[in-house]
């Protein structure tokens, strides 16, 4: 179904600003991929073929569908699955979605579970409005996982970092922050969360670091999460971690450097 190469990696916040429209838009997708020509093929990513359709499809039926039984022309998974593809094909709206699937072949249609003519832009937005993001998070991250190509002999790290996003504003003005779990050798965001504006991605840290199993791999992070709270989340749950100490943490910093001075002798000094 698909011939693109895929890498899990770029965020979408749950609420965007449609410049063109003047008009909120509510996005309830908070996974999106970057999609590549297959000739151009990049580190981490990988080549998205028919039995990746196929399990994609069976994670999307574990979604309960939020829509009422009188809004229900189009199957749930096939809506789904029409928002992955389209978004691994660069699409990246609304109408973007509509317009790649009413684009492709009605064979297209029929592989994804479309029995008639696909939904337009509000169908989309109607649906993903009524989404929960978690749910459909978990199941793409399940989706994904098992077709990642990972070196077994490479370190599993996990970089834990922020982004404001670019031209998202929410009710109240203010740009949406997610705090993201990236994988570095897949290239996969395998967790992200809002950080709201009442907090920051110190608080929001030990929360997303609960979202996955840690045994065994090395979390990476710059020196906003060289704190006490965050290190012990993550050793609790049986990992690691590898963050930068700057001076933010001054007391830590100076006896981390002392432990690379040269030894001090009394009786040389003497």
């Amino acid at each position: 179904m698909l011939t693109s190469l895929a890498r899990l990696g770029q965020t979408w916040g749950e609420t965007f600003q449609d410049y063109a429209k003047n008009e909120p838009v509510q996005i309830r997708l908070r996974t999106c991929f970057r999609a590549t020509n297959v000739s151009s093929l990049i580190s981490g990513g990988f080549t998205v073929n028919a039995a990746h359709a196929e399990s994609l499809l069976a994670h999307l039926q574990q979604i309960p569908d939020p829509r009422g039984a009188k809004g229900r022309r189009h199957s749930l998974q096939a809506m789904l699955a029409t928002v992955a593809c389209a978004v691994l094909c660069g699409a990246r709206g609304y109408e973007a979605i509509a317009q790649w699937i009413h684009a492709q072949e009605k064979s297209v249609w029929y592989l994804l579970g479309y029995f008639r003519t696909p939904p337009k832009e509000g169908a989309f937005r109607y649906l993903l409005n009524m989404m929960d993001p978690e749910q459909l998070e978990q199941a793409l991250r399940a989706w994904i996982t098992p077709h990642a190509e990972v070196d077994p002999q490479a370190m599993a790290c996990l970089a834990i970092d922020g982004k404001t996003l670019c031209k998202t504003l929410d009710r109240y003005g203010k740009s949406v922050h997610l705090l993201s779990l990236f994988d570095q050798q897949t290239g996969c965001v395998l967790s992200q969360m809002p950080v709201s504006g009442k907090t920051n991605e110190i608080k929001t840290a030990p929360e997303i670091l609960q979202t996955l199993v840690l045994e065994g791999r090395v979390v990476t992070g710059d020196a906003m999460f060289a704190q006490t709270e965050i290190c012990r989340t993550i050793t609790d749950s049986g990992g690691d971690f590898l963050i930068v100490v700057k001076g933010n943490q001054g007391n830590l910093e100076e006896d981390i450097a002392g432990d690379f001075l040269p030894a001090f002798s009394p009786r040389q000094s003497a």
